[in-house]
């Protein structure tokens, strides 16, 4: 029985998306700098492995120095005039840039912002207890929402939310400081409570 359509449809299709992966797979890495061959200045400026000038001289001349070194030739500043070329390990260079690069990403705080909910009818105990609990988001370095939802008639008394709210800060206020006021938005008021800096 021969094929039908639709399974020739299924199979183009398979076939399209098994390529377009391999493609996606083994596409070339694009390079930061351009390096050995891919120099083609007539002339440049070279620096040798330790950092010492060598003068001006071309491309090709440079790369000898290069491979005699066994090492790469990296144009390290195209825009100047000679560019300016290095001699170096390529591969140890990359491997180092991407090792600081983890490192200062590793070292990098990630502020969360943590939300808190209260009641405009919330009792004392109640209110301690978010107040530690927004104490620990702030002493670890987050900024805490502090939110209140206004329900039926409590539309007609938002003074009584931001007096709660003024009162929740007073507990909270040895471990952060108020980024944003009290601001009421439809049937919420919040206010943004920010870690004190060290």
């Amino acid at each position: 029985m021969g094929l039908l359509y639709g399974d020739l449809f299924v199979l183009r299709s398979l076939f399209r998306y098994k390529a377009e992966n391999i493609y996606e797979r083994y596409k070339p890495i694009k390079k930061e700098h351009q390096i050995n061959q891919d120099i083609r200045d007539r002339e440049v400026r070279l620096i040798g492995e330790t950092g010492e000038q060598l003068g001006i001289m071309s491309a090709r001349e440079a790369l000898g120095i290069a491979e005699e070194a066994g090492l790469d030739l990296v144009k390290i500043s195209p825009s100047a005039n000679p560019p300016v070329c290095k001699v170096m390990n390529y591969g140890k260079y990359l491997f180092e840039m991407s090792k600081k690069a983890k490192e200062a990403k590793k070292n990098q705080k990630i502020t969360e912002i943590k939300e808190i909910w209260l009641s405009m009818t919330i009792d004392v105990g109640d209110l301690n207890v978010k107040a530690k609990a927004a104490q620990k988001f702030l002493s670890g370095g987050n900024k805490v929402k502090v939110s209140i939802r206004m329900r039926g008639r409590q539309m007609a008394h938002q003074s009584i939310g931001i007096d709660v709210m003024q009162r929740f800060y007073e507990l909270v206020k040895e471990f952060g400081t108020i980024e944003k006021q009290p601001l009421t938005e439809g049937r919420n008021i919040w206010m943004m409570l920010a870690p004190l800096k060290a």
